[in-house]
Order: structure tokens, then C-alpha cells, then sequence
């Protein structure tokens, strides 16, 4: 123990002289964290509206302004002609286009009954599907007005029926798609510490050679591992800690669950990419080497790791493989425990997970460090 002691009491000497590696662990995860909470979001809003009004009547104004009520749309311009409307599209100047026909209000008072023309830019199919979404509810709830209108103007004292929705929404009243993506982020920044650290770490001995008079020491394997890691698994407990703070001064992400649970996942998951960090550094001999393929897996666990997409909406092979990608555990649990206020019972099934996928990890790494005399 007392060997393990000297060991940690060196490496945390050798981070914090190492003055390129400080803003590394302490400040960019932190502007990573404020930064991509607010950049990263799929809410689709600001959308480019223009329109091309034939009919130039008080009813077709009317819908107009229901679109430039709305929060979602900046509408721009009245274009005067379809090609002007589509040559704009091309150009990427507009989002959405509303094509009013000539004799709308006149066809709507004899006919009953009229067509609209939509135009969206689906490059982006996700985006264009919520587009279409929002242009359908304003275009049904201007509808709706629309008939009692036309039925007080025939006289009729009829009340079209109407199903009224009183939609309730747990773990995110305020539908902020930050609460979202702040805890997901959080996870993404301690794995990618952690991770590179730990695995460059090594691979740094290796290079100035100092990792060779180690191994001529009578420190065994074990205290050698646990003097090396320890001090990375201390400085993703604090990445969390500024992490968790900053989510609820700057994000006023709420925090429902238990501290204490997050922490114990956390500890264990730590252990879990400390693993495969030391897992990289015994097949890699420069920093190089290490960070390019630790950053090769990382994108792919990110990616797979339901934070950006949901992973109901993969292919069911996908979905397989993602059981093995602890970033999709930590993920999982953070927005559990934090949002929906999770007890132990409920995050058991994957915190075994993970702490099988740590014993598998750290007893691979362990195996494939050769120390030689």
C-alpha cells in the first residue's frame, strides 16, 4: 500500500507539472461542456418561410399571418412567381414555401373546400419532417376558424365539434431540449478525458523511457497499474463534480435522483475506460498512435451511444451491438437518476453491466502488460 502511495504522490506531481496538460483536464472540458449544450440541439426553429399569395385577399392574409405568429417561422418575402420561389429554394434562402392559388377565398365560400401548396427543403429529412409537422398544425387550427366563419356567414348556428388535447409532460415540463443534452454531454466529456489520459499517459513512459527503469523496480504489475490510474479515476470524479455544478447553475438542469447513485455508477464506469485506456497503451508505442485509435472507438461508441440519436430508431443489428457500448449505459443512467429521480433497483440491470464490462476490461489490460527485467 505504502508503495501504491509513492506512486500516486509522483504521477499527480508529473500531471500538474506538465503545464500543457492543465487546461487539457480543468478548462476546455468545461467551455466543451457550455458551449455544445447549447449548440448541440435538433429543435427546429428560425425556419425560412416564403410565400407566393395569387389570390391577394383578406383570407389568404389571414394564413399568412398565422405563419408569421408563429415562433417558429421568420417569414420573408411575398415572391411574385413560382420560379422566382423555387430559384430562391435552390439557393438555400428559404426553408418552407406556401403556394395560395388563385380564387382561394371564392372557391372556400362556394366550394367549401380548397388546396394548398407546400413546398419544404428535405435535404435535411429529419428537419423537414418537423417542418411539416408545424405547417399541418397551423394550416388545421386556421381551418378550424375558417368553418365557423363560413357557417355564421350561412346562417347556421351549428358549433363544429372539437377534440380538445391537455397534453402533461414529466421530466421536462418546459420541453428545453438543454435538460436533454446536458447530461449526455457531460458523459461524453468525462469518457474522452479519462480515456486519453489514461491511455497516453503510458504510452508517454514508453516514449522518454522511463517506463523501462520502472520495470527493473521490484514494483509488481498490480501497484504499478492501480499507482498509474487511480489519480485519472480521481480526475473524472471531479470532472463530474464541476460537471453537475455547472448543469445546474448555467443549464438549471434539474437533479431529481441521488447523488450518491450517480457517484457510485460513475466510479465504476471510470473503471471501465480506464481499462480500455490501458488496454490501447500496451499495443501502442507513441502518443500518437494511442490517441488516434482511442479516438477511433470513442466516435464509434459516441455515435452508437443513443446521445445524438435514439437507438429505438437503429437497425436491429445496430441495436445488438450497442449492448456492448458502455457509453450507452452511462448515458441511460445519467438522464435517469438526474430527470426521472431512478432508485438503485431501477439502474441495477446496467450498472452490472458495466461492472462486468470493467472486470472484463481491466483483467485484458492487466493480462497484456508485460512487465519484463
Amino acid at each position: 500500500m505504502k508503495t501504491i502511495l509513492y506512486i500516486i504522490q509522483k504521477e499527480f506531481k508529473q500531471i500538474f507539472r506538465n503545464k500543457g496538460m492543465l487546461p487539457i483536464i480543468f478548462v476546455l472540458p468545461l467551455l466543451q461542456l457550455v458551449i455544445l449544450s447549447n449548440a448541440a440541439t435538433f429543435e427546429v426553429k428560425n425556419i425560412k418561410f416564403g410565400y407566393i399569395d395569387i389570390d391577394h385577399t383578406s383570407t389568404s392574409r389571414a394564413l399568412v399571418e398565422k405563419f408569421n405568429a408563429s415562433t417558429y417561422f421568420n417569414v420573408l418575402i411575398d415572391f411574385p412567381s413560382e420560379e422566382i420561389a423555387s430559384s430562391a429554394m435552390l439557393k438555400g434562402e428559404v426553408d418552407v414555401l406556401l403556394h395560395i392559388p388563385q380564387y382561394f377565398e371564392r372557391d372556400l365560400q362556394k366550394e367549401k373546400h380548397n388546396n394548398l401548396g407546400v413546398t419544404i427543403n428535405a435535404i435535411d429529412g429529419a428537419a423537414a419532417g418537423v417542418e411539416n409537422v408545424y405547417v399541418t398544425q397551423i394550416i388545421q387550427r386556421f381551418n378550424q376558424n375558417i368553418k365557423v366563419d363560413l357557417l355564421q356567414a350561412s346562417g347556421q348556428n351549428v358549433q363544429p365539434i372539437a377534440i380538445e388535447t391537455i397534453p402533461l409532460f414529466w421530466y421536462n415540463k418546459t420541453l428545453n431540449y438543454k435538460t436533454f443534452m446536458v447530461p449526455g454531454i457531460l458523459v461524453l466529456l468525462v469518457t474522452m478525458i479519462t480515456l486519453f489520459l489514461s491511455g497516453m499517459n503510458i504510452v508517454r513512459e514508453k516514449e522518454i523511457g522511463t517506463l523501462e527503469q520502472i520495470n527493473v523496480t521490484p514494483i509488481n504489475k498490480s501497484q504499478f497499474i492501480i499507482g498509474k490510474l487511480f489519480p485519472f479515476w480521481v480526475i473524472g470524479i471531479g470532472l463530474l463534480t464541476v460537471g453537475l455544478i455547472l448543469a445546474k447553475v448555467i443549464f438549471n438542469v434539474p437533479m431529481i435522483g441521488s447523488l450518491p447513485l450517480m457517484y457510485l455508477y460513475t466510479s465504476i464506469y471510470i473503471l471501465v475506460v480506464l481499462g480500455i485506456g490501458l488496454f490501447i497503451s500496451n499495443f501502442t508505442d507513441t502518443q500518437q498512435q494511442a490517441m488516434f485509435i482511442a479516438w477511433f472507438f470513442t466516435v464509434i461508441f459516441i455515435l452508437m451511444s443513443g446521445l445524438f440519436t435514439p437507438i429505438e430508431s437503429m437497425p436491429k443489428w445496430a441495436q445488438t451491438v450497442t449492448e456492448f457500448n458502455p457509453i450507452k449505459y452511462f448515458v441511460e443512467i445519467m438522464r435517469m437518476v438526474m430527470l426521472k429521480g431512478s432508485s438503485f433497483t431501477d439502474i441495477l440491470p446496467q450498472l452490472l453491466k458495466t461492472l462486468l464490462y470493467a472486470l472484463i476490461m481491466n483483467g485484458l489490460a492487466v493480462w497484456s502488460y508485460k512487465k519484463t527485467n
